[in-house]
């Protein structure tokens, strides 16, 4: 099928229940919620469409299908193996952490998290009666992230159970490598922690990276791993409310199934068509709309090297997030603020990401170019008035 995407072309979302364009004033740019400014895959809409068509929204379950098509797409993208018994189906990866934060540890127990991380993973813990056992992510003198693997040995206490893992890690925008994930995976095998692996933008990969989910690398740590993925962030779907948690251990996934029992609702009848959809027949517009926002990511690169002063950015690897320092920018106040007082751009405020973020932003790319470039040039112009 050929694809006449344009992704140039804004969409009017203000007319919607957009969370992201009707949270501030309509004069305000809005680059902070992560979804994607772009129509969906023309197969997943004329699936839902056919859906709409049946007449009939009653209770439903996940088609042995859509179990057949993950179970291939694990297989073909990373030579891992699991079984269709193995996919537990949830209404988000959100949900899916504060599930194994209740399940797999007893209140005053600890969750390993490695700070700034996207923020709903910092309050899971505290939700579920559990401590934060936070260690920062190390930032290089080239603004690079990396781990430090004797502050993760030492962050860990006899109570940690949980280890959250974000990779594509959201806000610094890294993909980690093999060998960072298998130091990770040996230390929580050694401590008997169960591994949490939010993996929800693990598609949004650019240049010669490679996403590797950490229970793919040995059998012994799919065991003590539970894998969060979801179609929602690659298609642009994530209202839909379908993500899928891969556990391949039966008593870990026995203790979620009981858990959710009465308070996790099922997945929406309408996100299992979308997911089939766009999993069997999304991959061409996945390939155009990694093009776009790869070049968005190269253009957002060059603007802030050139034209925001004291402003800086390393390229992320996946994500269509980027996290910028704001530091050297002589802003008096909280960046976040100064941006959209100054400038009417709505950005992610880096202070919510936890210990490290502050100073910084997070600015959603994934729009039609002319819209990030009007927000960089209103950036621009704040910046010249300090």
């Amino acid at each position: 099928m050929t694809y006449d995407i344009g992704f140039d072309q804004p969409i009017d979302r203000r007319r919607c229940e957009s969370v992201k364009w009707l949270r501030y004033d309509q004069d305000v740019l809005p680059l902070w919620v992560a979804d994607m400014d772009f129509r969906s895959p023309e197969p997943v809409i004329s699936a839902l469409r056919e859906r709409v068509e049946h007449g009939v929204f009653g209770y439903g379950s996940a088609p042995a299908e859509l179990r057949e098509v993950i179970v291939d797409r694990l297989q073909h993208l990373y030579r891992w193996h699991v079984s269709p018994d193995d996919l537990l189906f949830l209404p988000g990866v959100v949900t899916g952490f504060n599930l194994v934060c209740h399940a797999l540890a007893s209140p005053g127990e600890g969750v390993l998290i490695q700070t700034p991380v996207y923020y709903p993973i910092l309050y899971a813990p505290a939700d579920a009666g559990l401590t934060n056992d936070e260690m920062q992510l190390t930032r290089r003198s080239d603004g690079c992230y990396e781990i430090d693997f004797d502050i993760f040995q030492r962050t860990i206490t006899d109570r940690t159970r949980v280890f959250i893992l974000c990779n594509p890690h959201n806000p610094v925008g890294r993909v980690f490598r093999r060998d960072e994930l298998e130091h990770m995976a040996e230390l929580c095998l050694r401590h008997d922690i169960v591994i949490c692996s939010d993996e929800i933008h693990g598609d949004l990969i650019f240049d010669d990276n490679q996403h590797l989910p950490i229970a793919s690398l040995a059998p012994e740590i799919a065991e003590q791993t539970v894998t969060l993925m979801a179609p929602s962030k690659t298609y642009n779907i994530a209202g839909l409310k379908c993500s899928v948690a891969i556990v391949q251990n039966p008593a870990l996934r026995e203790k979620l199934k009981t858990t959710r029992a009465g308070l996790v609702a099922g997945v929406n009848i309408l996100g299992y068509a979308a997911a089939l959809a766009a999993y069997r027949e999304g991959q061409a517009w996945l390939e155009r709309v990694l093009s776009y926002v790869q070049a968005n990511r190269d253009f957002l690169v060059d603007y802030v090297s050139k034209e925001l002063p004291g402003v800086s950015m390393v390229p992320p690897e996946g994500t269509y997030l980027a996290w910028l320092s704001c530091r050297g920018a002589g802003i008096s106040d909280n960046p976040h603020q100064f941006f959209l007082e100054q400038a009417r751009v709505a950005l992610n405020d880096g202070a919510v990401f936890g210990q490290g973020g502050e100073g910084f932003v997070r600015l959603n790319f994934a729009c039609p170019r002319s819209v990030l470039g009007e927000a960089l040039d209103r950036m621009r112009a704040a910046l010249a008035t300090l």
